[in-house]
């Protein structure tokens, strides 16, 4: 009897780790084979879609079909399940993302700047010797052209450094504004080497849209889902750290933030339709990514910004290269900060500048640790740290109220074991702690 229970055991974990060793043995391969991938002189497009979770689009397992024309797109991509971004909100996360650097290196953490001597008080700009994405390849022969929503990546903030052209008209602006005047610059630029940054607010709190209510079911509540009121309930939870919500208010404004999902993928699939007219299938790298989430009360609050937990943290990242005939799927842990590093290597650029990302297509270890950070308006000050064996560390530096979570077997971070490790087990949280600077 107990033979045959040991057998029953043996079996069991069998049909657990023989899938799992599998996908490990799969993303290796998958990764050697990429490693080596140069294509100099491709073009670049950089796709960042603001305020976009990983876990409600299509291809990252969604219920809903959100993004059908991302995932056609992309079908033959390199799609990064377990991206971290590094901050919460716009401003750090993308110049996160065209820097290399964490918003602690770049600086870029406010949109002020408050000086304690004397109470003044400055606009922030990205501090000269640091480079960004689009004056690497700006330096090596590329026409840069930037089109986006403004706001949060407003010229102001040295975004627009390094483009020849810098689109930031209009203040949390679309993708159908951006992608208009990209177009149009693509036509004049179609016969050099490009490098496009496109960027929107469609799935953005603050964007407006007139609703048609396609996820909506039978609710009967009293929100309406307009941006005064998202901003209401915003200010609230951060000033107030709770807002009060029904389970059917939910459900509501996360059917709306699906419909602006949908809206998105239609207007993207303009822009692939276009570019691939106007270039004739030159040869291009796209990628895209999100600079951030947004929650939907899984901790008590909505929108972003305030804190570091997955919702808001957790962001696709997809990579198609030219001549890519099939779809690979990458589970080891990278960074935002990797996409910058991953384009220098692919175009056989190399720059001797610090960075902390790290080439996406690189085949080592996967030991190491993927930190994020928000200081946002100066409310909340948070840094996280991710392990390689599935712990996460965030740090509260105004209110030392710390908080340690296993990811492993608490996914959606409801379970702070920070105190019980604390006294159990003071190593761990000494090496995770290690991990900021």
């Amino acid at each position: 009897m107990v033979i045959k229970k040991r057998y029953y055991c043996l079996i069991i974990l069998l049909f657990i780790l023989v899938p799992v060793l599998a996908l490990f043995f799969k993303n290796k391969n998958d990764i050697k084979a990429l490693e080596n991938y140069r294509c100099p002189d491709c073009n670049v497009v950089l796709i960042s879609v603001d305020t976009l979770r990983a876990d409600h689009l299509s291809s990252y397992g969604y219920h809903l079909n959100t993004t059908p024309n991302i995932d056609n797109f992309f079908k033959n991509g390199v799609y990064f399940k377990n991206n971290t971004s590094a901050s919460s909100w716009t401003l750090p996360a993308t110049m996160s993302i065209m820097t290399g650097l964490l918003p602690s290196n770049h600086h870029l953490t406010n949109k002020l700047t408050i000086d304690d001597k004397n109470g003044n008080v400055e606009d922030m700009t990205l501090k000269p010797g640091i480079k960004t994405i689009a004056e690497i390849l700006k330096d090596n022969g590329y026409k840069t052209g930037g089109f986006t929503g403004g706001a949060g990546v407003d010229h102001s903030f040295g975004f627009d450094r390094g483009f020849d052209a810098y689109f930031d008209k209009n203040n949390f602006g679309g993708f159908s504004d951006s992608i208009n005047e990209s177009l149009k610059w693509l036509k004049e630029n179609k016969d050099n080497k490009t490098f496009i940054f496109l960027h929107g607010y469609d799935v953005h709190g603050q964007f407006p849209v007139n609703y048609d209510k396609r996820f909506v079911k039978n609710y009967k509540g009293n929100l309406t889902g307009c941006i005064e009121e998202q901003k209401s309930l915003r200010e609230e939870g951060l000033f107030n750290k709770k807002i009060s919500l029904t389970k059917d208010d939910v459900k509501f404004l996360v059917a709306l933030y699906d419909e602006k999902i949908q809206r998105m993928d239609e207007n993207l699939n303009r822009f692939f339709e276009e570019y691939s007219r106007i270039t004739n299938n030159k040869k291009t790298i796209f990628i895209l990514v999100s600079d951030h989430g947004d929650e939907f009360y899984e901790h008590g609050e909505i929108d972003h910004g305030h804190s570091l937990y997955d919702e808001l943290i957790n962001v696709p990242l997809i990579i198609k290269l030219p001549d890519q005939n099939n779809k690979i799927e990458i589970t080891k842990r990278v960074s935002s900060l990797d996409i910058l590093p991953t384009i220098t290597n692919i175009l056989k650029i190399y720059t001797l500048d610090k960075i902390d990302g790290i080439n996406l297509f690189s085949n080592t270890k996967n030991n190491r640790q993927i930190i994020s950070e928000t200081e946002y308006r100066y409310v909340v000050n948070l840094r996280s740290v991710k392990s390689e064996n599935g712990w996460k560390l965030i740090e509260d530096l105004t209110n030392r109220k710390n908080q340690l979570f296993n990811l492993i077997f608490d996914k959606k971070e409801n379970n702070n074991i920070y105190s019980t490790v604390k006294k159990y087990d003071r190593q761990l949280i000494d090496k995770l702690n290690t991990y900021f600077f």
